[in-house]
C-alpha cells in the first residue's frame, strides 16, 4: 500500500471559535486563513465561491468543504487545509454547518484530501469529535491521524 502523507494543516490555520452570518462570509474566512499561511492567492477564494454556487460543498454530519474550481488551480501555491470550527453554526442552504475544512491543492491534491477526510466524516464519533473540538492540538492530532492510519 502507498505511503499516505499527513494532511497539510499548518496550526496557524485553525479556528475554533469563528463566528459567520453566512455561508459566503464562512467561505471568504476559509479562504482568508489559507491566505494567511501562504497557500493560495487572494484570488482563489473567489473561485471557492464560484464552486459554492455551482455545487453545494456540504458533504453532511455539520461539516462544509469548501475548495475552488478548476480555474484556481493556478494561484495555488502549495496544498493546505484550513479548519473553521463555528461554535454557533452557520446556515449551509438550510443545514447547520460547524465546521468548515478549507483545501487548496495544485493538481489532482484535492482528491486525496477530499479521499482522506471522507474517512473522518465517515466515522460519526470522529465527525463528532471534529465539531466538538475546543483545542488546536486535538485537530491535529484528528487529522494526523487519518495519514498514519492508512499506512499501516
Amino acid at each position: 500500500m502507498p505511503e499516505v502523507a499527513p494532511l497539510p494543516l499548518d496550526p496557524r490555520a485553525v479556528r475554533l471559535d469563528a463566528a459567520a452570518a453566512s455561508r459566503d462570509e464562512a467561505i471568504r474566512q476559509c479562504g482568508e486563513l489559507l491566505l494567511s499561511v501562504g497557500a493560495i492567492e487572494a484570488a482563489y477564494i473567489d473561485t471557492m465561491l464560484e464552486r459554492e454556487r455551482s455545487v453545494s460543498t456540504y458533504v453532511g454530519e455539520g461539516v462544509a468543504i469548501p475548495h475552488g474550481t478548476l480555474a484556481g488551480k493556478d494561484v495555488v501555491h502549495h496544498d493546505a487545509i484550513c479548519v473553521l470550527r463555528f461554535p454557533d453554526g452557520v446556515d449551509w442552504d438550510g443545514e447547520r454547518v460547524d465546521v468548515c475544512v478549507g483545501i487548496a491543492a495544485k493538481g489532482d491534491g484535492h482528491v486525496r484530501l477530499l479521499s482522506e477526510l471522507a474517512q473522518i466524516l465517515l466515522d460519526p464519533g470522529r465527525a463528532r469529535e471534529l465539531r466538538e473540538a475546543t483545542e488546536t492540538g486535538a485537530v491535529l492530532r484528528l487529522l494526523q491521524s487519518i495519514g498514519e492510519e492508512a499506512n499501516q
